[in-house]
């Protein structure tokens, strides 16, 4: 039970409901909070909205620089509805920010919100001390990474940052610098836990600058390796993974532990290929290191529901960049190194997700295009020897940090679909893509940047996947899983997923877009499902899903539907007049006859017996059938007056709507006759400029268009890729000479005596970099050649 005043900091915030009689409560979308518009922002910020899960939703407003806590009722009073608690918990930060908020996210218990910008980085607690103002609450807030990421001499750029799914106190951000960062609140807020420096093109080799900066990353699901696995995408839509990388003191199921740590057991020591069992050791010994229960056989008999891991890094080897994934290839299809992107611009966002027994990637591309592939194989530990890591370790000699270096290992090996697979296990090969469709959202192209896509998964249904863009929000439901499917023991086609426009927020037309500046999908437990969308102009937006028959196929047969349209309509004239009425009276046979019948007398005795053989036959069938056509006729006599008074009133609709048709025809008329002169006037206008001597120029060559799709190339992914690459060189390089001139200042010299070891060290620091220099000025010519031909091409244009 939760009161309007905080009891104490150890309040659990996910589970009380308040229970104030001064609380009124509203539907969400009418709530006070998103009542006052506000003046948009001249950048709409990505989500402002989270939900813990249970029952309550935070909103962050960012004119009052604040965090409104709204307490929620899912399906009160009536299923389709979402009730919210007015007025709202405040909680206001203890320190000022002086970023501009653009997205929150809350952590796995609801305790702690991330409050993320381009210029800062904050978590603020969910508990506090109460403050002066009505419904306000104080909180403490924290600052993540500033020296790293937010100082004045630096311009390394956040590009992902999110909360571990097996930790409360751990985030990961992924960096310009191609860094990726594991930060624990609970130990350190400036250092970080864990890096892994991402090196995903071997030396000697280069390729596209888009190769080499990444764009953004999401942790694995609970599937066996995945849960230990890290995708990173890059901005050529090239994904890698890191596996394995926990987080000291993260929580995990002991079931799926014991399951990968047996199969690496079964299936890695016990092979005759030396490579499997050198793979399948180094996973073993690190699962024992890190969650020591394994090792220990006492626990066979009471085995715990989830165990803690322990700080640990193999000593002599880091961890390998598994990629780029491949693609599995059809037979016949050439297979390259790493094959061309299939969508149009760069790749911007990335989602991982988990069904049943399937692993799903979804890239999005600039171009409005969503990727989607499964991956083919299961996910193994992959470490490169003889590359030791380097460690920080406490006065008790405990591994409190980690850094290391993960380098790409080129690997020649092509699955193709009509190949049988390894049967090896543990062979350290990354896991191949199987790619199961490719969604074209048709977003408008009003960017040169291209569409901005965010993406979330639906808390109910797995199968479905929001896409939040800047014409509204689609839903994409997933009709075919491969491993699952294969497992149901369904032999089903692949089927392409369906799509289907959920929130509209284009203005007018479509060039003009309003995108959302905030979005959650909410269930419960009784089946149930709600998005809430947060406009630009500060409007809530409340939807409700369905859920039911989502996944159910649907299969229409054109040719039974006609004949169920139709058996109605025979049913009903069929229920007028019955078929045995319509078949007409039954035919009579007449009885045989004598010769001397025809010269008989009517009065005679044979022919009145005659007579009256054939009358009686008569009234057998045809009166006694006269009889039942106006029995039929009378008692349908209603029926039939009540279908023709329906014609009648259907004669009547019909009458006045081509009333109103003439009416609107000249209407149509004049603006037939607009239409017709502004044609007019456009062609005129077309041959106007026919005649101006741009016109006639000469096509383009084969030559020619190539390299203009390559300067376009360039242009959207290419110099933002070397740009970045230069702010990370330039910020390495200003790191280097403080960190030069920090210790050639702090060291002191004795009189007389020179320090040899001091100069070497001197000497291999102004060698690095002046290389560092070198690239540099490497990169920004490359750059500036760069920029000089798509000027010149656009001069050459006009």
């Amino acid at each position: 039970m939760r009161f309007n005043f905080d009891i104490s900091s150890t309040d659990d915030p996910k589970t009380q409901t308040p229970t104030d009689p001064q609380l009124q409560w509203v539907p969400l979308q009418n709530h006070p909070l998103f009542s006052s518009t506000t003046a948009a922002a001249a950048a709409v910020p990505e989500n402002l909205l989270a939900w813990d899960g249970a029952s309550r939703v935070y909103y962050w407003d960012s004119a009052k620089q604040c965090l409104n806590r709204i307490s929620i009722r899912l399906g009160e009073p009536d299923p389709t509805s979402v009730l919210a608690a007015s007025p709202a918990k405040a909680l206001q930060a203890d320190v000022p920010l002086n970023f501009l908020v653009n997205r929150i996210s809350i952590n796995r218990n609801g305790s702690a919100i991330l409050l993320a910008g381009s210029d800062g980085l904050r978590v603020m607690y969910l508990y506090g001390r109460s403050s002066t103002q009505v419904n306000t609450t104080i909180c403490r807030t924290v600052s993540i990474g500033s020296d790293i990421y937010f100082n004045q001499s630096n311009v390394i750029r956040t590009l992902q940052i999110s909360w571990h799914p097996y930790s409360d106190t751990h985030i990961g951000i992924l960096s310009s610098d191609s860094v990726f960062r594991l930060f624990d609140l609970s130990s350190s807020l400036g250092q970080p836990e864990q890096e892994y420096y991402l090196q995903p093109v071997e030396s000697g080799r280069s390729r596209k600058a888009a190769s080499i900066c990444p764009v953004d990353f999401s942790f694995g699901g609970d599937h066996l390796w995945d849960k230990f696995s890290v995708f990173i995408v890059f901005s050529d839509g090239a994904v890698y993974i890191l596996c394995p990388v926990v987080p000291f003191g993260g929580v995990y199921k002991w079931d799926s532990l014991l399951e990968i740590y047996t199969d690496a057991q079964t299936f890695g020591r016990r092979s005759s290929n030396s490579k499997s069992v050198s793979n399948s050791n180094c996973a073993i010994s690190w699962l024992e290191a890190t969650f020591p229960e394994l090792a220990h056989e006492s626990l066979e008999v009471a085995n715990p529901s989830a165990v803690k891991a322990q700080p640990y890094a193999l000593f002599d080897a880091s961890i390998s960049l598994q990629g780029p994934l491949q693609k599995v290839c059809h037979s016949g299809e050439e297979t390259h190194e790493f094959q061309a992107a299939e969508c149009e611009g760069r790749a911007v966002s990335f989602l991982y997700n988990s069904v049943s027994k399937d692993s799903i990637l979804i890239t999005a591309w600039s171009g409005g295009q969503l990727q989607v592939d499964a991956l083919a194989d299961e996910i193994q530990p992959l470490w490169a020897l003889d590359c030791p890591p380097r460690l920080r370790v406490d006065s008790y000699d405990r591994i409190v940090g980690v850094a290391m270096i993960c380098e790409s290992l080129r690997q020649h090996s092509v699955v193709q679909l009509d190949q049988s697979p390894d049967p090896t296990p543990w062979m350290g090969h990354s896991p191949p893509l199987l790619r199961l469709a490719i969604v074209d959202l048709a977003l408008p192209k009003t960017k040169e940047s291209g569409s901005k896509i965010l993406m979330f998964i639906d808390p109910l249904v797995p199968e479905r996947i929001y896409s939040v863009h800047d014409g509204g929000v689609d839903s994409i439901v997933l009709h075919f899983l491969p491993f699952t499917s294969q497992a149901s023991g369904k032999h089903e086609i692949m089927r392409t997923p369906s799509v289907h426009s959920v929130l509209n927020t284009c203005q007018g037309d479509s060039s003009t877009q309003s995108p959302l500046s905030g979005f959650v999908s909410l269930s419960d437990s009784f089946g149930s499902s709600w998005i809430v969308g947060l406009t630009s102009s500060n409007e809530c937006v409340v939807l409700e899903m369905e859920t039911w028959n989502l996944l159910i196929p649907i299969d229409i047969d054109q040719g039974t539907n006609a004949l169920n349209i139709q058996e109605p309509r025979e049913s009903g004239t069929s229920t007028i007049i019955s078929k045995e009425l319509l078949g007409g009276p039954k035919a009579v046979l007449l009885p045989p006859s004598t010769p001397f019948l025809r010269s008989a007398n009517a009065d005679s005795i044979e022919g009145r017996s005659t007579l009256h053989q054939y009358i009686k036959l008569f009234n057998e069938n045809y009166v006694e059938y006269a009889h039942k056509v106006c029995f039929e006729l009378e008692c349908h006599g209603p029926q039939l007056k009540k279908i023709i008074d329906d014609q009648h009133a259907r004669l009547r609709e019909a009458h006045q709507r081509l009333s109103k048709v003439e009416e609107k025809q000249g209407k149509l008329d004049e603006r037939t006759g607009r239409v017709v002169q502004r044609h007019n006037l456009l062609e005129e206008r077309l041959q106007s400029l026919r005649k101006l001597p741009g016109v006639h120029k000469k096509p383009l060559s084969k030559a020619e268009r190539e390299f203009k799709s390559e300067l376009d190339m360039f242009r959207e992914v290419e110099l933002e890729a070397l740009h970045s690459s230069v702010e990370a060189l330039n910020a390495r390089l200003k790191r280097y000479t403080h960190s030069l001139r920090s210790k050639v200042s702090g060291q002191h010299r004795l009189p007389g005596r020179k320090n040899y070891f001091q100069d070497d060290q001197i000497s291999r620091l102004r060698s690095a970099v002046e290389k560092l220099s070198l690239v540099n000025s490497e990169n920004t010519e490359k750059v500036k050649m760069v920029e000089s031909a798509l000027k010149s091409r656009d001069k050459t244009d006009c």
